[in-house]
Parts: structure tokens; sequence; C-alpha cells
């Protein structure tokens, strides 16, 4: 048997280099590059494997451990999951710091590969600078924290271990059903150990991601429930996009004439302008998709998991017979709300549940024009919201409008975060599939710089544009300046309203006058956060890293600011100037919160009442 002796750090690059994935014949290489930050845990092991012998691997210096791993994870859900980056770091502080991002990722369903130092398997210098100990267990270090947010988790205590580890984490990282983060903690001084690996190791492994039909008993069921209903809904979610299903979902539509709603996720699977696309379902959900799930008989989930801004905390499905078909990957999603779980690819759930129904020559009950009115009152809400003029200044809905009106139809918008996503998912009108990036399974503040930059490196033929509130980006936009270094533009959009408004407007919609949400100064007399407003001056900060920047205060400023910024080509940050609270809100939905059952305020205790008036009423799924 032949073998090569290498470090388990130059053993793990090799292999990594010689991972592909085959998805309907087509072949991608799988894994990228490394995204990294160097320290006293990683820098002499893994770093010294990705200078002197990278392969084809690309090494991408962060700025910050979370968001380069942010920036990880958008560029795996703008390829369909089908290409990834991996992570490294120093062992924890800097491991740490990718604890958020790897929940972010796993939440989503979205694969990245997380490479933390760890502390020394020999224990002989002990207590090695920034190592976590515990004294009940001394086999716990900071990488430990990775167990709750990873698919999968393992750690290399003896370089040998690696062959058996790096396979399991493979297979995990391209199961569409069980994808997400996955951790190998990497002892610094077992990274620089050697070992006689056998070549067979190293040879190039096809992985190949079948896509899996549904059951023939399971599909019947599905049959035999959905010819009976008479107004279905279809609630498309991201695994029509992640499926590439977005053909067979409007043909799909089309022929039965079934209404489809979208989850944030799943945004983009139908143009805004399709005639069966009644916008997006749930708490940030458009009135007409919101009506017609109320009356809708039966709910056919196409890859989504049902959170509770989809299901408007299981408020959203009033029909005194509602039933659910749920065609998903995954057993776990397939099995919610007590539903006819069509465990499948969403392709192949689509296309086979298609062919079923076509010979009973099967049709929901709708009138064409009936669907064709709501679309119709909601655009018409649409243009209402996008014309909207205030009196204080630019609406954030407006200035949606004037961005939405004048970007390029190809270009790709990115958010997670505050108000923006419940905006952007009731009133953007994406045009394409894969133009709308939303990072909601987690919606985590400090995704949207990072994510852009991700998205930017796997689509470096379009526009990308990440859409941000003042309080996201100062949490985090260091890898606006890696997009500067690598030479990939992005434009941020930062909406400022002086502050965490969201959670300001959800705050005070529950009895509070509103507290701590502001960006304000300290008042002396009153000793709280109510003084005037915080002048900042995000574009002079943008410029002072490299970018360029412009301000707007209006829409003709925004919509100047708009095309000058698309023939730039360095990133460069647009600071719109925008009215707080003037996002949407409401259309016949409702979110659970936990709201004081005691309070010294009246206003509080009348929110309580109710709130346990509406969880009374919701209907037990």
């Amino acid at each position: 048997m032949q073998k090569i002796r290498l470090t388990m750090a130059q053993a793990l690059l090799h292999f990594l280099d010689r991972q592909f994935v085959s998805v309907d014949g087509v072949e991608y290489k799988f894994i990228q590059g490394v995204l990294g930050i160097f320290g006293h845990g990683n820098v002499t092991g893994i770093g010294e494997a990705l200078e002197r012998s990278p392969g084809e691997l690309l090494y991408i210096q962060g700025k910050n451990e979370q968001g380069m791993v942010h920036a990880a994870t958008a560029f795996a859900k703008q390829k369909n999951r089908r290409q990834i980056f991996a992570c490294t770091t120093s062992i924890g502080p800097g491991a740490l710091n990718m604890v958020t991002a790897a929940a972010t990722a796993t939440v989503n369903r979205i694969p990245v590969l997380l490479l933390p130092g760890d502390n020394f398997a020999s224990r002989q210098p002990d207590p090695v600078l920034q190592q976590l100990e515990v004294p009940g267990d001394y086999t716990v270090s900071a990488a430990d924290a990775f167990k709750a947010v990873s698919r999968y988790w393992d750690r290399i205590a003896r370089p040998e271990q690696l062959m058996a580890a790096a396979v399991q984490a493979i297979r995990v990282l391209t199961d569409p059903a069980e994808t997400g983060a996955v951790t190998l903690a990497l002892p610094q001084d077992v990274q620089a150990e050697a070992y006689e690996y056998p070549a067979s190791f190293f040879e190039k492994r096809v992985h190949y991601i079948d896509r899996r039909p549904p059951a023939p008993n399971a599909l019947v069921r599905a049959v035999q429930l959905l010819q009976v209903k008479r107004r279905p809904l279809i609630i498309a979610g991201g695994g029509v996009l992640y499926s590439s299903a977005t053909q067979e979902l409007a043909e799909f539509a089309e022929t039965f004439a079934i209404p489809v709603a979208e989850t944030q996720a799943g945004k983009s699977s139908l143009a805004w302008d399709h005639p069966m696309n009644v916008g997006a379902i749930g708490v940030t959900g458009s009135l007409a998709a919101n009506r017609l799930a109320k009356d809708a008989d039966l709910i056919i989930g196409v890859g989504t998991r049902y959170s509770d801004f989809t299901t408007a905390s299981k408020s959203a499905f009033t029909h005194h017979q509602v039933q659910f078909i749920n065609i998903n990957v995954s057993d776990f999603d397939a099995a919610k709300l007590h539903g006819i779980a069509l465990t499948a690819d969403a392709r192949e759930g689509l296309a086979a549940l298609h062919k079923s129904l076509s010979a009973l020559h099967y049709r929901a009950a709708y009138g064409v024009a009936e669907i064709a009115d709501w679309k119709q009152r909601w655009d018409a809400e649409v243009d209402r919201l996008y014309a909207i003029e205030h009196n204080e200044g630019l609406a954030q809905t407006t200035a949606l409008g004037v961005i939405n009106q004048t970007i390029e139809p190809s270009s790709v918008v990115v958010c997670a975060a505050g108000s923006l996503p419940g905006d952007l998912h009731r009133l953007w009108r994406a045009p394409q599939p894969k133009t709308y990036h939303m990072e909601y399974g987690f919606s985590c503040m400090g995704y949207e710089v990072s994510g852009a930059f991700g998205a930017a490196l796997a689509e470096p033929n379009r526009e990308v544009y990440a859409l941000v509130g003042d309080g996201s980006y100062l949490m985090l936009h260091s890898e606006l300046v890696t997009s500067l270094q690598e030479g990939r533009k992005i434009t941020v959009l930062l909406f400022d309203n002086h502050g965490f408004q969201c959670i300001h407007n959800l705050q005070r919609g529950h009895g509070s006058d509103g507290f701590g949400n502001e960006f304000r100064y300290r008042e002396s007399s009153t000793g709280r956060l109510t003084g005037s407003y915080l002048p900042i001056d995000f574009a002079a900060h943008a410029r002072s890293l490299g970018a360029k920047a412009f301000k707007a205060r209006n829409a003709d400023e925004l919509k100047q600011a708009l095309l000058q910024a698309k023939h730039e080509t360095l990133t460069t940050l647009i600071e719109i100037s925008v009215v707080p609270g003037t996002n949407t809100d409401g259309y016949e939905s409702w979110w659970q919160v936990g709201v004081p059952e005691v309070s010294a305020c009246a206003k509080v205790i009348e929110a309580h009442q109710d709130m346990k008036a509406r969880i009374d009423a919701v209907k037990l799924i």
C-alpha cells in the first residue's frame, strides 16, 4: 500500500481539495477554499499547510470569525449547497466567535465546515493561552460549545483519526436532509503531527446527491387526501430553490390552479408577477396569502420547516378541516403539523404528485378571477406603500420601492434582521430565482454585509446588495473590508432609522412606552437613553475603510445614488435616512410573544390579556 507522510493539517487540506459532488450528472468541486483568521491555535498547523500546500483551495483572510462564517454560509446558500468554504480559527475567543454563525448555518440547513483550533492533546503545556479549564471535566474545551449548534462534531486527538472523521464530515455536509454546520476541533499539537496516510485517502471522491423520490404508498396517501380538497394552498420554502424545482412548482400550480405563497427562504421560487404567486405568507405575509391561508382546506408545504413566522404562530390556518401534505427531503420537517409526510426531494415530489393528479384530472375549486383579484388588490397595496410621501422624510417602504425599481432585475438582495425582512418579504418584487437572499431561520443581526460578500463570491457576474439597518451594521460589518481586499464589489444599502426600531415597534405594541432600543444620548435628568439621536456618519465610516459612499435623504437622491453606485467598481455604501416606524405591519397575521402577566403598567396587563385570548383561540395543530 502506497503511503504519504503528511501532517494532519496537510492531510486534511489535501483530502478536502479532492472532494466533488455530482447532481443530475453535473460535477462540482465541493470545497472551494478556506476562510480564516490565524492565531496560536492554528497558524503553525493548518496555517502552514495553507501557505505551503493548499492545492486548489483558495485562502481568504477574514476580519471577524463570525463574519467569515456568515460569508461561507451565504456562499453555500447562493450555490444551492453544492459548493462550500471551510473556516479556520485559533482556540478560545477566535473559535467561540464562530458559534453564533454556526447556529445560523445549522438552523438554515446550510453546509459549512468549521475547523477551530483546540487545546493541546498532549496536555503538556496546559493551561495554554486562551485555554478554557473545566475542573470537573478536563476533556472540555471551548470547542465543545459547537456541539449544540453542529450537525456533526468531532475532535481529532490523533492524526490517524482524521481519516474516519473527514469522511463522516463530508457525508453530513453533502446530505440535503442532514446538512448544517460541521465542526472538526483540531488540537494545535495534533495539527502539526505527521502520519503515514494511505494514498487512497487522497484519491478524488465524487459524492452523488441522488434525488430521493417519494415512497409509492406515501404518494398514494397524499393523492387520496388532495383529490377531495377544494381549496389547497402551496407554501414554497427554501427547499424549492435548493432542489432547483422552480419550473416544476410553476407547472404544478398552473396545471391544478393552486395558488402559491412563499416563505422567506422560498421567496423568488416564482416570479412576483406569476399569476399563481399570491405573495409572502405568515407574520410578514401579504393580505392575499394570509386570507387564502385562512380559508385553505389543505396546505401543501414544499421544502419548508414551518417556522412560527410562516404559520403565524400556528394561527394562519383556521379552516375547520385543514390538513397538511409536506414534501420535504428531511423526515424531521416532513412530519410537522401532523401532515402526510411525502419525504422526497422537492423536484421529485412535485413531479410525482403532478403525474398522479393529472391522471385524475384534478383541479382546485378556485376561480381564475378569484386569485387574479387577490393579486391585483395586493399589487395595488404595494404600489401605495412604494409611493408614500411622509412629512418628516423618506418612508422605509418608499425607499424599498425606489431600490426595487432602479436596480437590475438580475441583482441579488441580501438581508437578515430588523424591520427590513418583513417589508422585503411583503413588498419586494423578485423577478428571477435566487435574486432574494434572506437569512431568516436565525434572523442573525450582522449577517447582511458578510452575507453579501459571500453571495458576491458565489455570483461574480451579478450586482449584490446588502440591505441592512444601522443596528445590524454597527453589530458586524467587518467583511466589507474583505470585499475590498478580494475585489468583490458589494453595495451596502444602510437604512438609518436611529436604532433597533423593529424591536422598538414590538415593544411598544405590547404595552411599553419604548425603552433601550433607540440610539439616543443619556439624559442627566432622567438617567435614561431618551436624549437626542446620536449623530453617526455612516458614509464617512465606509469611506475611511476604503469604500465609496453616498448619502440619500429623499427618493430622488436615493435613485441617483443607486445609479452612481452601479457604475462603481469598488464596494459602495449608500446611507439612507428613513423615518422610524414607517415599515409595514399586520395584514391579518399574529405572532405569539411572552407578555408579562404582572406589571406596574395597565397597558402591559391589557396586552397580556389580549395575547392570552389570541393564544386560547389558536387551533391546536
